[in-house]
């Protein structure tokens, strides 16, 4: 009999995740999008695949960690706009760093379930998350100074010509940069490594792991049933580009090409640009609902949102944060960690993963049901969107395997992890 259980409707869809740059030199195959742009990409695939009518859609509830274009202060409500959900729709951001996108899961099932917002008329609230990373420069200290010719309206910013005292930030660093830890996001990873004793040769292994995966899983098409590609026009001239898959994935990674690479953010550290997560950018949306309701829409049920966990943890390993945030949503769940078969933990860095990984072997997680189609490091972390976008990896993959228990887990710079328990429906 169907139930006030929260549900997630089948349909749900991520834009595949495409590189900030383009061999590290060209513009990403996104750099025209905005968060908004992509956000609303993936909420129109969603609704589209659904098949819920728009008349029933009450809230949307997306997640997005960073400013990045001039229209990002709207966030959830540029994306639902351009998604294509009518004005009296009203929409949400939800900011949880790293987590965002898996908070906006949580935050949807509470509006639903606690019932102060919730519309029985329209049932449904389309949840998930978009990031662009093509975050831009910050000009600080010229407030109430003449500008002058330093910048031109539409143009560049002609450095010598700025007043003294002020300086040009790069936002996406500096937002890797936690001053609580007085370290950057990379370093809390080097820190974990040191206390797990975790070894270059491990981290690199985990890497190349990543990408074995990820590529399998792509080469079986079992990321196609959540990919809606999108089609994108490089320059005037050009014919468009239809991306169809993450464009990350090594198609020749090796040990020996891992091990060249050399340390990214301490002299003798384990942390590489082969073993840390890809700067992507990325978009994901899935619509959920009580159980009822989904059964009276005659829809199909994807996977019930059976549990999540948010805890803090010092911000110097801050990549521990899925450990005490898995214990608590496994508890609120009522499973073991022995009953979960699919874990997606975020790969925000290989040591991080590690640790973890090791802490959830003693918990009774086999470490082999960790990323099976590969994580960040193959696949990239678009920061609001990886929650959303990990939750329709790991939901599909249950269905796909005949699984019943699935586990939704990432670090939250800052000192804090975010874990959701999935029961597949299929």
């Amino acid at each position: 009999m169907a139930s006030d259980a929260i549900v997630i409707v089948d349909g749900g869809r991520r834009l595949p995740r495409a590189d900030l740059l383009v061999n590290n030199k060209e513009p990403g195959l996104y750099a025209r999008f905005s968060a908004t742009q992509l956000g609303g990409m993936a909420i129109r695939a969603a609704v589209a695949a659904s098949g819920v009518p728009k008349e029933r859609i009450g809230h949307v509830v997306m997640g997005m960690a960073q400013h990045s274009h001039r229209d990002s202060i709207y966030a959830a409500q540029g994306m639902r706009w351009r998604g294509g959900l009518p004005h009296d729709v009203p929409a949400l951001t939800v900011a949880r760093i790293c987590g965002s996108g898996a908070e906006a899961v949580a935050v949807g099932a509470e509006i639903i379930t606690a019932g102060l917002r919730h519309d029985a008329a329209r049932p449904f609230v389309v949840v998930g998350g978009a990031e662009s990373m093509q975050y831009g420069f910050a000009l600080w200290g010229m407030r109430g100074r003449k500008v002058g010719g330093a910048v031109q309206k539409y143009g560049p910013v002609e450095g010598r010509a700025l007043a003294a005292g002020t300086h040009l930030t790069d936002v996406l660093l500096a937002s890797l940069y936690d001053p609580s830890a007085r370290m950057s996001m990379a370093n809390t990873a080097e820190e974990l490594g040191r206390r797990y004793r975790i070894t270059r040769e491990e981290a690199d292994a985990f890497g190349l792991r990543s990408h074995r995966n990820a590529k399998h899983a792509r080469d079986a098409g079992w990321f196609d049933e959540e990919i809606a590609p999108v089609t994108v026009r490089r320059d005037g001239d050009a014919e468009p580009v239809t991306v169809r898959h993450d464009t990350h994935i090594l198609e020749e990674a090796s040990a020996a090409s891992m091990a060249r690479l050399p340390p990214a953010f301490e002299p003798g550290g384990v942390v590489t640009a082969g073993n840390a997560s890809a700067v992507v950018d990325g978009a994901a949306a899935m619509i959920i609902g009580k159980e009822r309701d989904v059964a009276r829409e005659g829809l199909r049920p994807l996977a019930r949102v059976a549990g999540v966990g948010v805890a803090g943890c010092p911000p110097e390993i801050m990549g521990w944060g899925p450990v005490p945030a898995t214990r608590r949503a496994l508890e609120r769940a009522g499973i073991s960690a022995r009953d979960v078969a699919h874990v997606e933990l975020n790969e925000a860095f290989a040591p991080q993963a590690l640790a973890c990984i090791r802490d959830f072997a003693e918990m009774g997680i086999n470490p082999e049901r960790v990323n099976p189609v590969g994580n960040a490091i193959a696949l990239g972390h678009p920061l609001g969107a990886t929650g959303a976008i990990l939750t329709l990896t790991a939901a599909y993959a249950l269905r796909r395997a005949r699984q019943r228990w699935g586990l939704v887990t990432m670090c939250i710079g800052g000192g804090q992890g975010i874990a959701v328990v999935l029961e597949s429906m299929a």
